[in-house]
């Protein structure tokens, strides 16, 4: 029975994104093949819905780090700072463009 609840969670981030309901239907379904205890079902689902939010916790941490990352990084600009660097360029074209079609002033 252990081994298949270390089955079920190694499987990856279902227990995450897994609703209670979702949970309890999958284990009445161990349940009714016999792998798990009537008694004990309350208590895998319990344990299911707690590992799943601290999976849920650690992902949302390590995804805010990731972020802060992004965001202290030179390298990147914000939409505005593009949008901004977008227009000076197209004033710039522009410009070339009408020196380009004025004559020559030697």
């Amino acid at each position: 029975m252990k081994d298949t609840i270390d089955k079920m969670i190694a499987l990856g981030l279902g227990v995450v994104v897994a609703s209670k309901e979702q949970i309890e239907k999958t284990v009445d379904e161990l349940v009714r093949k016999g792998e798990v205890g009537r008694e004990e079902s309350k208590g895998l689902v319990d344990e299911l819905m707690r590992k799943g939010a601290e999976a849920r916790s650690k992902i949302e941490s390590m995804a805010q780090e990731k972020a802060s990352a992004f965001r202290g990084d030179d390298r990147f600009v914000t939409r505005e700072e593009f949008a901004a660097i977008q227009l000076r360029l197209e004033a710039l074209e522009e410009k070339m463009r009408q020196a380009e079609t004025r004559p020559s002033e030697m």
